[in-house]
């Protein structure tokens, strides 16, 4: 681990107690907030790839400015910064601007970068923060993405007072009342439904509901419902600002599996409340504005909303950095200074940043875009941002996308709704950008990308974008709802009757295991479906095994923790938590032996060659081969040899959207080869596999499985060889 510090000014948090539960000589007059500048997740790519998202301009301004000015205007006057990836972007970012410590600009006394070289979720932050005993009291909890105004004093009382009466009171969530109504911020996807006691304001329960899940109800402890009030509450806001106590941090160290605060912590927590003794109480607030752009689509709506005034003061013509100079002029149009709109052009509903230029002729609606734009004659922008630098040519479209910064759209160029431009990409002239589809300079590992003519248009730059995050991905994980800038349902397959929505029937039963449920029925107005997105992932009844066996798996096999002993015992557990199937257990395996080969193959120092890569990544740590045959394979049939082959075949071809098909395609030859020698698949699962019509498939299936002729063949005559020899021998 390394720490980074800034330069500090004014009070130093030195001499502070540990912060340890029971400490009671606490700093009341200092109020400390600790900043979560990572997410630890894959929803910006293709443009987090290269800048961290809360250095990403919202209305042309970095979304850490407000969170560092909702911090300022609440009287917080230490603040530690929670930095993992690009911290040095974030870092220069913040010592060169208003919020240096040490400037009179800055209202903090101390402010301070914390880096985490191991860190891999928000939970390894907050044990790492419980370790360094610099939290003396009271903190505020919140991330680099939060867009706020509301104000923590009346929060800040109540969670004092509750604090003082009872030792156990450890955090106070403060949450906004969404109102009846579908509000902006309430983007579709994972609504948290949260089990309040209304009088004591103590949260009860932490659940998530989605839209592709089958059960209609969630499942309570029937304590819940003894000798209290409860009301089940899916119309709150919630942009995660947590007053804790030092008891928090200790909860989060005593729990290495908590990575989440809400999907993990909060659900665990309260549900053993019992063993651990602490409360969680909440404080909802009806006026006011709050949200954390966690996805693209609440990136979207958040935006709308500063355009609209509803983040007042955060909004345009308040110049919220220093040297913007916006002002409204015409419909809903804040301008900066030097901004040239030539005649003929209709400018409704947008911002524009300084020295933009729009030609003749354009259409800009319902818009962002930045400084030093060019914008071409008669070019359509519609419900779009347009990042700093950028140039839209003539006659050129683009609907409901991002461009980001300096990148170039040709001439009548049309770049379709959902799309995601990343940095310095030029589309040539006539290109079309299809819906949805992500384009960036770079792989998924941040390697640089060879660009792809028929994508980008023969005189254009750039490749098409696919995360690591994304291969062999379940279409079944709800977290996959809020990746997109468009929230769609096109493309799953379930009926308007299983899409939950939570009631507050005064009716509960107990099931079979003795708990009670709480009945889904139709809404009402206190306990309405909502459709905003709660936590950075899926809650823990939906968890994806796909996801956290892969993970688990990839540590093991880069030697970062564990043993394939023990990885057996927990793909075990994940199997029996999550009801997996055969074929979920066969996917997770592939899947995170080739991607380990991928990182293998892609290393920055000493990269292998495919069957390099594919024999390491089967041999060099002590079990692995075993690991496949047993968990892998399975009984090891000829069926089941074919299957497995598939899994690792769609594995590669996931991959061939990172590196080159031909690459991909050696990797999967290679893979075969090295489990035939390991005795792991056989010359007829080999086979079998080959002659499988799945195997054939169009598009990158087909492309890696190319690479596979000579193997096959070389399989082939051995067999025939054998044959005759058999004959012989007869």
């Amino acid at each position: 681990m390394s720490q980074n510090k800034g330069v500090k000014s004014g009070a130093s948090s030195k001499g502070k107690k540990s912060g340890k539960p029971g400490t009671e000589d606490k700093r009341e007059d200092v109020l400390q907030a600790v900043l979560i500048a990572d997410s630890f997740q894959t929803r910006f790519h293709p443009f987090s790839v290269e800048k961290p998202r809360c250095l990403l301009p919202l209305a042309n301004t970095p979304l850490i400015e407000y969170s560092l000015e909702f911090l300022a205007m609440n009287g917080v006057q230490e603040v530690f910064i929670y930095c993992g990836n690009h911290h040095e972007q974030i870092e220069r970012y913040v010592n060169s601007s208003r919020w240096c410590p040490g400037l009179r600009s800055c209202p903090f006394t101390t402010l301070e970068f914390i880096r985490v070289a191991d860190a891999r979720s928000i939970g390894d932050f907050l044990r790492d923060l419980d370790k360094r005993n610099i939290i003396g009291g009271d903190f505020v909890l919140v991330h680099g993405d939060l867009v706020a105004n509301i104000s923590l004093e009346g929060a800040l009382a109540a969670h004092r007072v509750r604090r003082e009466a009872n030792r156990d009171s450890c955090m106070t969530m403060v949450l906004r009342e969404g109102g009846e109504g579908q509000h902006n911020t309430k983007t579709k996807g994972i609504t948290p439904a949260f089990i309040i006691d209304p009088k004591a304001k103590r949260c009860l329960h932490y659940e998530e509901i989605h839209p592709l899940q089958a059960d209609h109800y969630v499942t309570l402890d029937p304590t819940i419902l003894e000798n209290r009030e409860a009301e089940a509450r899916t119309d709150l806001i919630d942009a995660e600002i947590d007053i804790c106590t030092p008891d928090v941090l200790a909860l989060w160290s005593e729990s290495f599996d908590y990575e989440l605060p809400r999907a993990n912590f909060l659900h665990g927590v309260l549900k053993d409340w019992e063993l651990n003794g602490k409360m969680i109480h909440t404080e909802i607030v009806n006026e006011g504005y709050s949200a954390r752009v966690r996805n693209l689509q609440m990136y979207d709506a958040i935006s709308q909303d500063v355009l609209n005034g509803w983040t007042y003061p955060f909004v345009p013509e308040c110049n919220l950095l220093p040297g913007q100079t916006y002002q409204l002029r015409g419909i809903s149009v804040y301008r900066e200074d030097d901004v040239e709109v030539e005649e003929n052009s209709e400018v409704t509903y947008a911002i524009l940043g300084k020295d933009t230029h729009v030609g003749s002729g354009s259409t800009i609606r319902n818009s962002v875009i930045g400084r030093n734009c060019k914008i071409g004659s008669n070019v359509r922008i519609v419900n779009s941002f347009i990042w700093d630098d950028a140039i839209i040519n003539d006659s050129a479209v683009v609907e409901h996308a991002i461009i980001a910064e300096k990148t170039v759209v040709g001439k009548e160029a049309y770049v379709h709704e959902g799309a995601l431009v990343s940095f310095g990409v030029h589309l040539g002239d006539l290109t079309d950008v299809e819906p949805g589809r992500m384009l960036s300079l770079f792989t998924g590992y941040g390697k640089p990308a060879s660009s792809q003519p028929q994508i980008v248009g023969a005189e254009g730059k750039g490749t098409l974008f696919q995360s690591p995050e994304d291969d062999e991905e379940d279409p079944d994980d709800p977290s996959n709802l809020q990746k997109s800038l468009i929230y769609s349902l096109e493309d799953l397959d379930f009926s308007d009757s299983s899409v939950s929505t939570l009631g507050d029937d005064d009716d509960s039963s107990d099931d079979e295991s003795g708990r009670a449920s709480a009945t889904l029925s139709q809404p009402t107005s206190r306990s309405r479906l909502s459709s905003f997105a709660s936590d950075d992932s899926g809650g823990p009844n939906f968890y994806s095994f796909h996801s956290d066996a892969v993970h688990g798996l990839l540590d093991v096999l880069r030697g970062t923790s564990g043993n394939f002993e023990s990885e057996k015992l927990e793909f075990t557990s994940l199997r029996l938590a999550n009801n997996a199937s055969d074929a979920a257990m066969r996917k997770a395996v592939a899947t995170a032996f080739v991607r380990r080969a991928v990182e293998l193959t892609n290393a920055e120092n000493g990269a292998l060659e495919p069957p390099k890569a594919a024999k390491q990544v089967l041999t060099s740590r002590e079990g692995a081969t075993d690991f496949v045959s047993d968990v892998g394979v399975s009984d090891h049939s000829v069926a089941e040899q074919v299957e497995f082959a598939l899994a690792v075949q769609k594995a590669c071809a996931s991959s061939a959207k990172i590196i080159e098909v031909a690459k991909a395609g050696n990797l999967l030859a290679a893979m075969l080869q090295q489990m035939y020698d390991l005795d792991i698949l056989e010359e007829d699962g080999i086979l079998g596999w080959w002659e499988d019509d799945r195997s054939k498939e169009e598009g990158l299936i087909a492309g890696v499985r190319e690479k596979c002729q000579a193997l096959v063949e070389w399989l082939e005559n051995a067999d025939e060889e054998s044959e005759e020899e058999d004959d012989d021998d007869e």
